[in-house]
């Protein structure tokens, strides 16, 4: 029996709700990956971490907050815990494999490519586990076209996001990267919900897994938390704002220890010490009675 699904049972406020909850973790992972090419590689896993938790809990926020709008007509629907939660971590892990290869090797060729698909695989990956966790009186089939299609936008998206947050160009390349990486998680998301069809049981049966209220409501609330006090960390510091180094050498070279370039710099001479010559103190020290 085929059943009858509606994405949109809250009409464009889910799909828009949902896109900013993308942007806002997108800004904050970008940003702090941003911050991680300016500083030493001490301080460089720290930042990294934080925007991949960061960026995987806005995807992660943003599909359940669009899956509060999918409704199946003819049958309740319930979440297993376990599945829901599992496709948090994957979704972090993932991102934070494809964040760490830019933060490291740079946002250009190879490393750009590789960690852009691995972070569009990661949105794509915490997608489809999420909805493996969703539970009724039937079951999900998938048009493989439009899968296919769903990972190809969101591997593209992600992959300008991250170019573009390592041009390390300040605020508004900041701005357009989120958006960018808002338009991948919502653009896959939709995406993979248009190949999705519903089969209904012949015979109901009890489905597993706890009502989705009970289950959406705290699960949205602790990623929500979480990216409030991430973005308390941008807000007080503003060369993460900014996009500025400490200093003007690091701020394009992506991927190279700041310390390394400082350090080079540091062993310049002064240009006041540059332009004496070193012959006239000897000359003024060679100087007698016996020359007057």
């Amino acid at each position: 029996m085929q059943g009858t699904v509606d994405g949109f049972s809250y009409g464009a406020v889910t799909p828009l709700v949902a896109y900013l909850m993308a942007c806002l973790g997108g800004a904050l992972g970008l940003r702090c990956t941003t911050r991680s090419l300016l500083v030493t590689h001490s301080r460089r896993p720290a930042w990294l971490a934080l925007g991949s938790a960061a960026i995987g809990s806005g995807i992660w926020t943003m599909h359940f907050v669009a899956m509060m709008g999918f409704t199946i007509e003819e049958a309740p629907i319930h979440y297993d815990k376990p599945i829901t939660y599992a496709s948090l971590g994957l979704a972090i892990v993932m991102v934070g494999i494809g964040i760490f290869i830019v933060g490291y090797r740079g946002a250009t060729g190879t490393p750009l490519f590789t960690g852009g698909t691995i972070t569009g695989l990661g949105v794509a990956s915490m997608h489809y586990l999420g909805m493996a966790g969703v539970r009724f009186h039937g079951r999900f089939t998938y048009n493989t076209l439009t899968v296919a299609a769903s990972v190809v936008i969101a591997v593209v998206a992600a992959t300008a996001a991250l170019w573009a947050a390592g041009q390390v160009r300040g605020f508004l390349w900041s701005v357009g990267a989120s958006l960018i990486m808002g338009l991948a998680v919502s653009g896959m998301h939709y995406t993979g919900m248009a190949a999705l069809s519903v089969h209904l049981d012949g015979a109901p049966h009890a489905a597993g897994g706890a009502p989705a209220a009970s289950v959406l409501a705290p699960m949205l609330i602790g990623p929500l938390a979480f990216l409030l006090l991430a973005g308390v960390v941008v807000i007080f510091d503003p060369l993460m704002i900014m996009g500025r180094p400490d200093r003007a050498s690091v701020e394009h070279k992506p991927g190279v220890p700041a310390a390394a370039v400082t350090a080079h710099a540091d062993r310049r001479p002064a240009p006041h010490e540059a332009r004496r010559p070193a012959s006239r103190s000897g000359h003024h020290g060679s100087r007698t009675p016996q020359n007057r």
